[in-house]
């Protein structure tokens, strides 16, 4: 079941981020001192995710990129806004040395689609164009809304949405307070990484960040096993969403499947998943028309 969390606060964050944002890039800074500039870049890197299905960092990295819009405020405060498209995965069939896991025989694939908007410290003062101040480490926290689609494969090839089909009983009426969990939600990006100014107009950033997200089920695993449903034993579909909710691969003495039954452990709810984005960012700084002609 997913553990209920307060939205409000989430929404003050994201309508402060949003403002901050707003206000940054459409205000022109008074102040002479302030070195202010917009740079827009290309992303490209790899994602994965944290979750029941896998614990450890760096496994079953998939391709990922997108477009990320950045604003210096100065020389140490960034405003960025980014656009990103990644993808994750896991497969019980990979943990051999856990055996439970390994016989749950569990997997899925799902896209994450951000639209984010994060705050950059620099550690040490930077400007593009100017060398005495051509590179700095950094850290970023901020708020994201993500989409995301698990699905696993079935038995005859076909891939499948798994939150459709409800697998640990969400939305059957033997379990009312398990409802089907949302496929958009927010999520808090933080993270951290290295930017060098290699010419007037160009940068090269090295970022790593991760999400802390509301939800268990990016991998479609949290709870218990449903065991049988009266409305999918009795549906033309009951048969996909019982394979696809319990796939152990245990049998008894005989060589006979064992089935898992309702009330057995499927997952862990106590922790929400996580997913990530790390990669190299190609930064242009745009000039101003008086900066292009200098230039």
């Amino acid at each position: 079941m997913i553990r209920n969390y307060k939205k409000k606060p989430l929404r003050k964050i994201g309508i402060a981020i949003i403002s901050l944002l707003c206000f940054s890039f459409f205000s022109n800074p008074t102040n002479a001192q302030v070195v202010s500039s917009t740079e827009i870049g290309i992303m490209g890197g790899g994602s994965y995710y944290l979750g029941d299905i896998n614990n450890k960092h760096f496994d079953y990295m998939m391709p990922s990129g997108g477009i990320v819009i950045r604003k210096n405020i100065d020389r140490r405060i960034v405003v960025k806004g980014a656009l990103l498209l990644g993808y994750i995965r896991a497969d019980d069939s990979r943990n051999a040395k856990d055996t439970a896991n390994f016989n749950r025989n569990l997997h899925f694939r799902s896209p994450i689609y951000e639209l984010s908007g994060q705050i950059e410290f620099n550690f040490l003062p930077y400007e593009t164009g100017n060398s005495l101040y051509p590179f700095t480490p950094f850290i970023f926290a901020g708020v994201s809304l993500f989409r995301f689609n698990p699905q696993a494969e079935a038995s005859n090839g076909e891939w499948v949405e798994l939150q459709l089909l409800g697998t640990e009983g969400q939305g059957t009426s033997a379990f009312p307070n398990r409802k089907k969990y949302a496929l958009t939600q927010f999520s808090i990006p933080m993270g951290g990484g290295f930017k060098i100014a290699v010419n007037k107009t160009f940068n090269i950033i090295l970022e790593y960040g991760i999400r802390k997200t509301f939800t268990d089920y990016l991998d479609d695993v949290s709870t218990t096993y449903a065991g049988s449903p009266t409305e999918w034993t009795t549906s033309t579909s009951g048969s996909l969403n019982l394979e696809m909710a319990d796939r152990n691969l245990a049998v008894d003495p005989f060589g006979i499947q064992i089935p898992k039954t309702e009330g057995m452990q499927r997952g862990n709810s106590k922790d929400n998943d996580w997913y990530t984005f790390t990669g190299i960012t190609l930064s242009f700084k745009i000039l101003s028309e008086k900066e292009r002609c200098n230039y």
